[in-house]
């Protein structure tokens, strides 16, 4: 079992489907980020804390440690 965590989430844009991979910030949360493309601005989720959450492929660093994140 490997404690690693994962930094870079590949995010989608549900409203566009331009994905962008980003690292994520280990200090903080996450709540918009803008689609480069069709500048929609992305909000977590009903039940998410942050964006990578919602539209990344990996979920935030908290989250992979079972951690409570960004609350």
């Amino acid at each position: 079992m490997t404690n690693e965590i994962t930094l870079e989430s590949l995010i989608t844009c549900p409203e566009c489907g331009h994905k962008k991979l980003e690292t994520m910030p280990t200090n903080a949360c996450q709540w918009f980020y803008e689609c480069e493309a069709c500048h929609s601005l992305l909000r977590p989720q009903a039940g998410d804390c942050c964006v990578y959450c919602s539209f990344g492929s990996v979920p935030c660093p908290p989250v992979q440690r079972d951690s409570s994140c960004c609350k």
